[in-house]
């Protein structure tokens, strides 16, 4: 299974970018998004980023992934 979050270009140098995924930054590969701007979030699988998402649409699916740790905090 494949989990895809959301994860916000903080700074893109070339044919890489840094980005945040909250507590974790990673190098990230974005040669498939030639049109990426820095403040853009992107869905990354295996180290490449290969769809950009709108602002609105990250910060819902970063809302509901609080909410499943949150609620999942007291199912073990």
């Amino acid at each position: 299974m494949c989990l895809a979050v959301p994860g916000l270009v903080l700074k893109i140098d070339g044919d890489y970018a840094e980005v945040d995924f909250g507590d974790v930054k990673r190098r990230v590969c974005v040669t498939l998004l030639p049109n990426l701007k820095v403040g853009e979030y992107v869905i990354v699988h295996t180290g490449y980023a290969i769809e950009s998402m709108k602002p609105e649409e990250a910060k819902k699916t970063l809302a509901l992934f609080e909410e499943m740790a949150r609620l999942s905090e007291g199912t073990e």
